[in-house]
C-alpha cells in the first residue's frame, strides 16, 4: 500500500461507544462497565450486519454480531491515556494531545470566587449551582426560571459550566453571549467547557431541551494534529460539535448537527465538496439522547441507523480515502448514575485499498490515530504509534 496515495481520512467518533472497562475503571466508580456490550444484551442482539462484516464481533463478544471470519477493516480497541472520562479530554487525545491532571470537577456546585464573577459580570443572579442532570434540572428549577427569568447554572461529574435557559425567556444569542462572558471567566480555572443549554415548553411536565446547545470550550493547552495540518495547508473540516471542542482551533470550517442522520448527511456532502485533507465527525447522539439518559434500547436502535447509512458512505469514498471508526469514551445506559464511563474505544480502520482485515491489537493510547492519520497524510506529527504499516500486505 503506497501511503503517500491517502488525499483524505474520515474520522467518525460514536460519541460514547465504549467497549469495555479500562483496568483503572474502579478509581472512577466504572468497574463493570461495558457500553457496546451491554446495549447488545439490554436489545437481545443487535442487528449490525455492516459493521459485523468491518470486523466489530472480532474486537468483542456482541450478542447477535459474532466475529467476522474474514473481516473487512483492520481491527482493535484503545485505551486512554488521559486522566478523565470525558468528551473534550477524549478528543483532545485523539488529535494527539493527552491531559496528565484531570480536569477540576465541582460535585458540590461552583464556589463562591466563581458565582460571584458570574454575577458581576453578566448581571445574573443564577439558580441552582447544584451538580444534576440535565433533564433533572429542569424539573426541578424550570418553573422557577420561566416565573424570576434567573438562568440555572448546574455542572455534572465531567468538567462543565452549564447554563440553562428558556429561549423565550433569555433569547438564545444573548444565551451564547452569557456563555462567553462566563468562558472568560472560567479560564483560569481550566474549566473544560461552558455549554448553553436553550429548552422550551410551558411546565416541569413538558420541558425539553433544544436542538440548539452550543458549547465553549477550554482551548486545547497544546498543540494537536488539527493545528498541525492547518499549518501543513492541510484541510480540517469538522463536523458536529467537533468545533466546539476544540475551541474552533485547527478548523478550517465547521459544520454544526442536530443529530446523528444529519451529522452522517453532513459527512456525505463534505466527501462531494472537499477533495483531500480530514473530515472529522462526532455522532453525538449515542452519549446525549440515550447514553446519559439510560436508554440502552434507543442506543442500540441509533447503532442499527448508522449501520444502515454505513454502505452508502463507504461507497462514497474513494481509492485514496481512509476510513476510521472508533469512540471517545464509553456511556453504559445501564451503569449508576447519568454520566460517562471509563471505558475502551473500539476501533475500524478500512479503505477500498485494504486487501483483508488484520488485527491492530489492544492499542495503549488513543493519540494511535493522531499518529496514524498525520502519516497517511504525508505530515510529520511527534507523539502516538502509528498502525498505518499494519494495513500493509
Amino acid at each position: 500500500m503506497d501511503t503517500a496515495d491517502y488525499r483524505r481520512v474520515v474520522l467518525i467518533v460514536l460519541d460514547g461507544a465504549g467497549a469495555g472497562a479500562l483496568p483503572d475503571a474502579a478509581e472512577y466508580g466504572d468497574e463493570g462497565a461495558n457500553t457496546l456490550l451491554h446495549v447488545a444484551q439490554s436489545c437481545g442482539g443487535l442487528h449490525l450486519p455492516v459493521l459485523e462484516r468491518l470486523g466489530l464481533g472480532n474486537i468483542l463478544s456482541l450478542p447477535g454480531i459474532p466475529p467476522a471470519r474474514h473481516p473487512a477493516a483492520a481491527f482493535g480497541r484503545m485505551s486512554e491515556r488521559s486522566a478523565g472520562k470525558d468528551t473534550v479530554t477524549g478528543h483532545w487525545e485523539i488529535a494527539g494531545l493527552i491531559q496528565e491532571e484531570p480536569l477540576p470537577t465541582f460535585p458540590e456546585g461552583f464556589p463562591p470566587e466563581i458565582i460571584e464573577a458570574f454575577r458581576q459580570q453578566t448581571g445574573f443572579e443564577p439558580l441552582g449551582n447544584v451538580a444534576a442532570s440535565g433533564t433533572e434540572i429542569l424539573r426541578l428549577l424550570g418553573e422557577e426560571h420561566l416565573a424570576t427569568s434567573r438562568p440555572i447554572v448546574y455542572t455534572s461529574v465531567d468538567s462543565v459550566f452549564q447554563i440553562a435557559a428558556h429561549e423565550k425567556v433569555i433569547p438564545v444569542e444573548q444565551l451564547y453571549q452569557l456563555c462567553r462572558t462566563t468562558r472568560r471567566i472560567l479560564d483560569p480555572y481550566r474549566v473544560c467547557r461552558v455549554i448553553a443549554r436553550p429548552f422550551e415548553g410551558s411546565r416541569a411536565s413538558d420541558f425539553r431541551r433544544t436542538s440548539r446547545r452550543k458549547d465553549f470550550s477550554l482551548p486545547p493547552p497544546g498543540k494537536t494534529l488539527l493545528d498541525k495540518l492547518q499549518d501543513q495547508g492541510v484541510h480540517v473540516i469538522g463536523i458536529g460539535k467537533i468545533g466546539d471542542i476544540f475551541a474552533g482551533r485547527g478548523i478550517d470550517r465547521s459544520i454544526p448537527t442536530k443529530s446523528n442522520a444529519d451529522g452522517v448527511t453532513a459527512t456525505l456532502r463534505i466527501l462531494g465538496e472537499v477533495p483531500e485533507g480530514l473530515i472529522f465527525t462526532n455522532l453525538v447522539d449515542f452519549d446525549m439522547l440515550f447514553g446519559h439518559r439510560r436508554d440502552a434500547r434507543g442506543f442500540g436502535r441509533a447503532l442499527e441507523k448508522f449501520d444502515a447509512e454505513l454502505p452508502r458512505l463507504m461507497a462514497s469514498l474513494k481509492e485514496d480515502d481512509l476510513l476510521v471508526i472508533t469512540a471517545d469514551h464509553g456511556c453504559d445506559p445501564t451503569a449508576r448514575g447519568t454520566d460517562h464511563t471509563r471505558e475502551h474505544v473500539p476501533l475500524l480502520v478500512w479503505s477500498k485499498k485494504l486487501s483483508r482485515g488484520r488485527p491492530l491489537g489492544s492499542r495503549s493510547c488513543f493519540c494511535d490515530i493522531a499518529a496514524t492519520i498525520a502519516e497517511a497524510l504525508g505530515i510529520s506529527f511527534g507523539g502516538g504509534r502509528s498502525f498505518l504499516r499494519d494495513l500493509e500486505d
